[in-house]
C-alpha cells in the first residue's frame, strides 16, 4: 500500500466518478443517481443548474424523472426541492415559516431583508420593464430615482447593468439577476404576475407611466441625484 502510494505522481488527478454505474442493478443504480443529485443540491448554496446535476449521473439518465422522484419522497418533509433561477434548490415550506421565524427571527429561511417601499416599487418596473434606464424609473414616480437607491438593489445583486440604451448619451439600462429569481422564488421572469392582466387591470403599463399617469402610492420614490450613471459594470 505505501508503495502504491509512492508510485503516485504528485499532480496525479483522482479517478473519474462512475457515473454509468452499470456494474450495479438497474433499481440500485437509480437510487444511486437520486442520492447523488440530492447531495449536490443540499451542498450547494445556489440553485444548482440542470448542466451541473447531469456530471453526476449516467448520460441516458432522465434528469427530469430523478428530480421528479427525489420530490415524491420529500412530499411529507418540512422542506422541498424546488425550481428557482433556472436551477434546484432545497427550501423549506412555506407552512414552516411561522417557525422558522419564531426560532431565529426570520422568514422562512431565507433571511433576506425586507425592502423598504420605495426600493421594491422601483425593483417592480425593472422587473416588468427591463432593460430600462434611470431616467425611465424617474419618468416613472415623478421625481428623481437617486444613484443611492439603485446601488443599494445593485449592492443586494437584485439587479445589475444591462445593454447600453440607444437613447442620447447612452445610458445604462438595468435588469434583474439570478439572485432577483432566487429570493423572490422564480424559476424564469415568465412566472411573474402576467403583465397583460395589470395592465388590462390599469396596475402597470409601461407607455402610461412615462406620460406621468402612474397609479397612486407610486409616486414616492426617494432621494434626488444627479442624472448620473451608477459605478457598476456592464455585463
Amino acid at each position: 500500500m505505501a508503495e502504491a502510494s509512492a508510485r503516485r505522481k504528485p499532480n496525479e488527478q483522482p479517478a473519474l466518478l462512475d457515473t454509468e454505474l452499470e456494474h450495479l442493478p438497474a433499481e440500485l443504480r437509480w437510487r444511486e443517481w437520486m442520492g447523488r443529485v440530492e447531495a449536490v443540491v443540499f451542498a450547494a448554496s445556489e440553485p444548482v443548474p440542470c448542466a451541473v446535476l447531469a456530471r453526476v449521473v449516467g448520460k441516458n439518465c432522465n434528469l427530469e424523472l430523478i428530480i421528479d422522484d427525489i420530490r415524491a419522497e420529500l412530499a411529507g418533509r418540512p422542506y422541498e426541492l424546488v425550481s428557482v433561477a433556472d436551477g434546484w434548490q432545497h427550501r423549506t415550506r412555506k407552512v414552516f415559516g411561522d417557525a422558522i421565524h419564531a426560532a431565529f427571527g426570520t422568514a422562512a429561511g431565507e433571511g433576506a431583508k425586507e425592502l423598504p417601499q420605495a426600493e421594491a416599487l422601483v425593483l417592480m418596473c425593472i422587473a416588468y420593464f427591463q432593460p430600462i434606464t434611470r431616467g425611465e424609473l424617474s419618468s416613472f414616480f415623478g421625481k428623481e430615482v437617486s444613484r443611492d437607491l439603485i446601488g443599494m438593489l445593485c449592492a443586494q445583486d437584485l439587479i445589475a447593468s444591462g445593454p447600453r440604451s440607444p437613447q442620447p448619451g447612452a445610458p445604462y439600462t438595468y435588469v434583474t439577476t439570478k439572485t432577483f429569481l432566487s429570493q423572490f422564488g422564480l424559476d424564469t421572469l415568465r412566472q411573474l404576475p402576467d403583465s397583460d392582466a395589470l395592465e388590462d387591470a390599469g396596475l402597470l403599463s409601461k407607455e402610461k407611466l412615462l406620460a406621468g399617469d402612474i397609479p397612486a402610492g407610486l409616486a414616492s420614490g426617494e432621494g434626488d441625484g444627479e442624472d448620473d450613471v451608477v459605478g457598476e459594470q456592464a455585463p
